[in-house]
C-alpha cells in the first residue's frame, strides 16, 4: 500500500472520529448510569431483574466505549514495511517515534474522554462496595449480651397479656416476652419458654431456691447449640427438646443438656410472683443467651 493511499485513509477515518468521540462518550456516561442504578436499586433491598440490567448497562457501556476507542479513535493503520535486515535505519526509527507519538497524541487531545473512563470506572469500583457494606447489617453492640429482661419486668404473651400464676396447671407451657417488648423486632433473644414443672417452688440449682417459684421455671428459648427455638416440652421426662437438632434439656436441674449438640444448659430467668399474683422477673440472665460465640476463642 502506498503512502497516498495510507494518508487517504487516514483522512477517511478523520471524518468519523467525532461521531465515534460521542458514542464512546455516550457509553462511558450511560455506564455511570447504570452503576448508579445498580447501588440505588441494591441499597433499597435489590430486584434481581432490575440489577442485572443495571449491571449490563454498567459493564456493557464501560466495554462497548473501550472497544470503540481503540477501534476508531486510535490509528489502525495497516502499516506495511518491507523486510530486510534486522538493524533499523535511522529514518525508520524517526518513523516509529512519529507513529507513536501520532496515537499517543490522539488519546492525549482526548482528556475529556480520559475522564468519563476514570469516572465510569470509578463509579462502578464504588457501587461495588455496596454489597459489603449493606450486608454486615447493624452494629449488634451489646445485644447479643444483654436481653430486655431486668427486675420487675412482668411476663406478657404474644399479644401482650399479663401472665398470672393461676394460669398455667402442671405441664403446662407457653412463650412469654418482658411487658413491653413483645412486639419488638429484635424480641428473637427476650424470648423466654415458662413450664410449670410442679406447684410448689423448685430449686434447680444451688443459688437459685427463689427461682422457681409454685413450679414455674422459666429457660432462654433461643437453643445454645445454633440459635433455634426451644418450644417443645415433655411433661412426662420434664425435658425441653429443639426440634432442629434434637437437643434436650432437664428443666428440673438448670435446662441442663442431656443429649444432642448443645454445648452447655439453656440460661434461667429468676421468677418471682408479686402480691397481684403476677409472674415477674427477679432480674435479667446471668449469662448471656444463644449460642456460646464468646467461647469460641478459648
Amino acid at each position: 500500500m502506498s503512502e497516498a493511499q495510507l494518508f487517504e485513509g487516514e483522512s477517511q477515518e478523520e471524518i468519523h472520529r467525532p461521531l465515534m468521540e460521542k458514542v464512546v462518550a455516550i457509553c462511558f456516561i450511560l455506564s455511570v448510569v447504570g452503576t448508579i442504578g445498580l447501588g440505588v436499586t441494591y441499597w433499597l433491598g435489590g430486584q434481581p431483574q432490575v440489577e442485572g440490567g443495571f449491571l449490563f448497562l454498567a459493564l456493557g457501556g464501560i466495554g462497548v466505549g473501550i472497544v470503540s476507542w481503540g477501534k476508531y479513535l486510535v490509528p489502525q493503520g495497516p502499516y506495511v514495511q518491507e523486510r530486510h535486515e534486522m538493524k533499523s535505519a535511522p529514518e525508520d526509527i524517526d518513523a516509529m517515534h512519529a507513529s507513536l507519538s501520532r496515537g499517543l497524541g490522539q488519546v492525549g487531545r482526548r482528556k475529556f474522554l480520559l475522564r468519563l473512563l476514570g469516572g465510569a470506572v470509578g463509579v462502578f469500583g464504588i457501587i461495588n462496595l455496596f454489597p459489603f457494606l449493606r450486608s454486615l447489617g447493624p452494629v449488634p453492640g451489646k445485644s447479643l449480651f444483654v436481653t430486655n429482661w431486668k427486675h420487675g419486668s412482668e411476663l406478657v404473651t404474644a399479644d401482650g397479656r399479663v401472665v398470672l400464676a393461676s394460669d398455667l396447671e402442671v405441664g403446662g407451657v407457653m412463650t412469654v416476652f418482658p411487658k413491653g417488648f413483645e412486639g419488638e423486632p429484635t424480641n428473637a433473644i427476650d424470648q423466654v419458654i415458662l413450664v410449670r414443672a410442679a406447684d410448689y417452688n423448685l430449686v434447680t440449682r444451688p443459688g437459685r431456691e427463689t427461682w422457681g417459684p409454685q413450679g414455674y421455671l422459666a429457660f432462654s428459648k433461643v437453643c445454645t447449640h445454633a440459635g433455634c427455638p426451644v418450644g417443645l416440652y415433655e411433661e412426662l421426662t420434664q425435658q425441653l427438646l429443639c426440634p432442629c437438632h434434637q437437643s434436650l434439656f432437664d428443666v428440673l436441674t438448670g435446662a441442663t443438656n442431656v443429649f444432642g449438640p448443645a454445648p452447655r444448659p439453656l440460661p434461667q430467668l429468676p421468677l418471682y410472683i408479686d402480691s397481684d399474683g403476677v409472674l415477674r422477673s427477679q432480674s435479667g440472665f446471668n449469662e448471656p443467651v444463644g449460642p456460646g460465640f464468646w467461647e469460641r476463642g478459648a
